[in-house]
């Protein structure tokens, strides 16, 4: 008869996961924002993380980084949907690019915005690591040594 056994890496939450649903970087278990991310009274990012406590802000302005990131999966978003324009209808009528690239624009704003915090927390912010013991469901952020 087989007993189950749980180890280490079979606990861990994957980071991809964790970061795709905006959870917090050091225990992957908290939510980084408390508002879905298309409300119409805008998202709002928690301070702190509802299950760790970890400060999401490590820095006063530490989140005007964030402007450079979302700038990036702008421009990225914008270079792929005007080349996309370009393949599927074969125009060159400026009209055409202008209204779609802003309207697309227009309505990925929110996810740019999410993910470029996210990005910035995950995989831009040097010394900032996933804790095992953070994610622990009794995990006390009062005494984080205990």
């Amino acid at each position: 008869m087989k007993t189950l056994t749980l180890d280490k890496e079979a606990m861990e939450i994957p980071q991809f996961n964790a970061a795709i649903h905006a959870k917090c970087p050091k225990c992957r278990v908290g939510n980084m924002f408390s508002t879905p991310m298309y409300t119409i009274s805008g998202q709002k990012m928690n301070e702190t993380c509802p299950h760790c406590g970890f400060h999401f802000e490590i820095e006063p302005g530490y989140f005007y980084v964030a402007m450079f990131v979302s700038y990036a999966l702008n421009v990225a978003q914008m270079v792929t949907l005007a080349v996309g324009t370009y393949i599927l209808t074969g125009s060159e009528n400026p009209w055409i690019y202008a209204a779609i690239l802003l309207g697309v624009a227009l309505i990925l704003s929110p996810f740019n915005f999410r993910y470029s915090r996210v990005v910035l927390l995950y995989w831009l912010t040097p010394g900032l690591h996933y804790d095992p013991k953070r994610s622990a469901p009794d995990y006390d952020p009062t005494h984080p040594g205990v």
